[in-house]
């Protein structure tokens, strides 16, 4: 698929969560707002009022000791990680500076080190903890899972090693982002 027809497919009324295409036409392509999972696009619709604001009480003070500390760059919802033969799309994400690719005008094509899942009412649970194992199995170090009904966040460090956290609990970036802690209860706020 070259650029124009690539194009075409973007502008048409075309109907691309049932489209398949490669990989590598995925990353040249201009769509937007979609995840490629196992060669479909999956399109990713707006999210609630209720899930901004977990999102930004999360960014806000993550993006804010990322910066103030020199160690990477937090990334919004709407940016694209290339993890394993998948493009996902988390809400919040974490590079390390080392990490950051050198053209920043595609989606990365690494995982990132972080990856932020905030759980929507259209959500299926099942579909967001195997999004959570697709990340490690890519090479993601941290995922956390915010669940806005339980208040409560689960933390992936790999298959066999996770931690659910009430809001009675601080999470903290462990060693992807050392000294940043936040109480869970504030994301929820």
């Amino acid at each position: 698929m070259d650029a124009q027809e690539t194009h075409q497919f973007s502008q048409e009324n075309l109907s691309p969560e049932t489209a398949t295409m490669t990989l590598e036409e995925f990353l040249e392509s201009d769509l937007e707002g979609y995840e490629y999972v196992k060669g479909e696009l999956v399109p990713m619709p707006p999210t609630s009022l209720e899930h901004g604001n977990i999102t930004t009480n999360l960014f806000l003070p993550l993006g804010l000791y990322v910066r103030e500390n020199q160690l990477g760059s937090v990334y919004m919802p709407d940016t694209g990680f290339r993890v394993g033969e998948r493009v996902l799309i988390p809400d919040i994400a974490f590079l390390a500076n080392a990490r950051i690719p050198d053209d920043l005008s595609k989606a990365s094509p690494i995982p990132p080190d972080l990856a932020v899942e905030v759980v929507s009412p259209t959500d299926v649970f099942h579909r967001v903890e195997e999004k959570a194992f697709t990340y490690l199995e890519g090479g993601t170090q941290l995922v956390w899972v915010l669940k806005p009904v339980s208040k409560t966040v689960t933390v992936y460090r790999s298959e066999t090693d996770i931690t659910l956290l009430t809001r009675n609990d601080t999470l903290t970036g462990e060693n992807v982002i050392e000294g940043f802690s936040c109480q869970v209860a504030e994301l929820f706020e």
